[in-house]
């Protein structure tokens, strides 16, 4: 393969791409651009996690649970139960697992061969916080008794052990609930339900995880991150080497070493999108459309927009979430939505979820300054769709929440 040119880093024959054409390329690989379905079966939500690989969890309730939110920008008003029995529903049901990919996440079961490496060297103490790595060393035999407690009563979470919960809360996590996460990345144990205020519930990865996946054949570390590039090319179309790794949160030499593999291989071919300063990747059967038509809702964690670097090369969007900024210095809000209108990133929206009154709240709305003349009409029908999907008597914001600061 001819080497790439020593000052632009670009390849020779790389596609040129307008910065609109890789955002349609984008767009179109993470499922946008297609009529949503009237009624949303288990098939369009498993082909939307397959498409993506992945569904990012996270603590924050104020509007609706993150892994939630990416299937309904897509498909529109779906039944989350889908989502869940697909998670944590029992036997045949259960299509997917939690496990560490981009941060928590939960993934199609098939990927659970691409992660055991990962597992294998948690397992060794060579990867993790460093407050849980002393558990597969001189700690271990901690982390065994609380295994052996789960093996022989059953599924159990962190507050089911005398020392789970400690007095700082769940972000200040007490030494059975390190003990527990270790377990969790090194593939000891699997997250069986949640229950309550979402908690994770633990138990034997093979009372978890179906034994035909279990028998799944184990790939080697440079196969495993070959695969997951590639899952990772196909989730975004078009990519720079950087966009590849973070996907599935991969160091760099292995990310490098896969990314010229499949370049050789010609599953990565060379691009050049304009504006870029690396180099791109296009996966070789991404969709070129024309046009994209749509509008979407975004959680700060969906992946066509969790990359912030990414975002503004595509968009020219600056995003930021401000969940920990203090409130006099945020710019946007608290849980800000960009709001998508075709293929841009035309407004943003921080929204709340008012469960006691049954409205959703719209604290403010932010439009970019070339939005659409009808942005504002759009993103209403969209707030609409969402409140009745959350089960939400009505929208809620002033008009004074709607501003334009350019």
């Amino acid at each position: 393969m001819a080497a790439n040119d020593p000052l632009t880093g670009i390849h020779p024959r790389a596609e040129r791409l307008s910065l609109p054409a890789a955002r349609r390329i984008a767009l179109a690989a993470q499922g946008f651009g297609a009529p949503r379905p009237e009624r949303v079966d288990q098939g369009h939500l498993r082909r939307i996690v397959e498409r993506l690989s992945l569904h990012q969890i996270d603590s924050v309730n104020v509007l609706v649970r993150a892994h939630y939110l990416p299937a309904f920008s897509r498909l529109g008003a779906y039944e989350r139960g889908l989502l869940d029995r697909s998670a944590w529903g029992p036997g045949r049901e259960r299509r997917l697992f939690e496990y560490w990919a981009h941060e928590a996440s939960l993934l199609p079961l098939k990927l659970h061969p691409l992660f055991r490496w990962r597992m294998a060297r948690a397992d060794r103490g060579d990867s993790g916080w460093a407050s849980m790595r002393a558990f597969a060393t001189e700690r271990r035999g901690e982390a065994e008794a609380v295994l052996a407690r789960i093996r022989a009563e059953g599924p159990l979470a962190a507050s089911d052990f005398e020392q789970g919960r400690s007095r700082g809360g769940w972000w200040a996590w007490g030494t059975t609930k390190r003990a527990l996460e270790w377990l969790f990345l090194a593939g000891h144990v699997a997250t069986s339900t949640r229950r309550g205020s979402f908690e994770r519930v633990y138990d034997l990865t093979e009372r978890v995880i179906p034994a035909p996946v279990l028998a799944l054949p184990t790939p080697d570390e440079a196969e495993a991150h070959r695969r997951l590039v590639e899952r990772a090319a196909r989730a975004l179309g078009v990519a720079s080497a950087g966009d590849l790794r973070d996907y599935f949160r991969l160091k760099p030499d292995p990310a490098r070493a896969a990314i010229a593999a499949l370049a050789e291989e010609g599953v990565l071919l060379p691009a050049a999108v304009s504006g870029w300063r690396q180099p791109a990747f296009v996966h070789k059967e991404a969709r070129r459309p024309r046009r994209i038509a749509g509008q979407a809702l975004l959680a700060p964690f969906d992946p066509l927009i969790w990359e912030r670097a990414r975002t503004e090369r595509l968009f020219g969007f600056r995003y930021r979430i401000e969940i920990y900024t203090p409130a006099d210095k945020r710019v946007h809000g608290y849980y800000v939505l960009p709001f998508l209108i075709d293929d841009r990133l035309a407004a943003r929206a921080d929204l709340k979820a008012d469960r006691q009154r049954s409205r959703l709240l719209v604290r403010s709305v932010t439009f970019e300054p070339e939005a659409p003349a009808d942005t504002r009409e759009r993103l209403e029908a969209e707030l609409g769709l969402m409140a009745k999907w959350l089960g939400l008597e009505a929208v809620e914001g002033p008009q004074a929440a709607i501003r334009r600061p350019y």
